[in-house]
């Protein structure tokens, strides 16, 4: 898994969603830094979270986490 490309899809997933990296964290109940490390690829969410994202953007987890479905 590419940390980096897992957090540029996540990005690209939220601003699908005109979301901000605020209105995100106030969804999953985390802190807004927390999103920018998810989308900067230097952190990743919880399993728990992963679930909860792929369910909220209506993608296969397997999109967020492997990227190698294309």
């Amino acid at each position: 898994m590419d940390q980096k490309k897992t957090g540029s899809f996540l990005k690209e997933l939220r601003k699908e969603r005109n979301l901000t990296q605020e209105q995100l964290a106030e969804k999953f109940n985390v802190s807004n830094r927390s999103v920018s490390r998810w989308e900067t690829g230097s952190n990743m969410p919880d399993l728990s979270i992963l679930v909860e994202l792929a369910e909220f953007y209506n993608v296969d987890i397997k999109e967020i986490i492997d990227l190698d479905f294309e």
